[in-house]
């Protein structure tokens, strides 16, 4: 009976390391979308900082990627940048391995 504890204890345990990991490639690649716009804005590197702090905040809005979807293309159209839903996603597919390969050196 022991054993079966110690898979289901282990089981538990990568179930979070899993979610956990998963939680900090997200909030990298939302910090990383965040600074591609803040450069096609012109922004500064303090507004760059703050604005990509404000994309990582979207996210927790609601459940996927939606609502940094929405923030994102909606503060690039009021900068008069001419981007849309699918180029933003293109970005967050492409930022999460980035996110992904950034974290993996980290923990090396």
């Amino acid at each position: 009976m022991a054993d079966f504890k110690d898979r289901e204890k282990g089981f538990e345990n990568k179930f979070a390391h899993d979610q956990e990991m998963l939680f900090r490639i997200n909030a990298r690649r939302n910090r990383l979308v965040g600074e591609w716009a803040a450069g096609l804005m012109g922004l500064t590197a303090e507004e760059t900082d703050a604005y990509a702090k404000a994309v990582v905040q979207a996210d927790f809005e609601e459940a996927g990627d939606e609502d940094v979807i929405r923030k994102v293309v909606g503060d690039l159209v009021a900068a008069d940048q001419d981007v849309d839903d699918a180029a933003v996603r293109a970005k967050l597919e492409e930022m999460t391995i980035e996110a992904r390969r950034q974290l993996i050196e980290a923990m090396e």
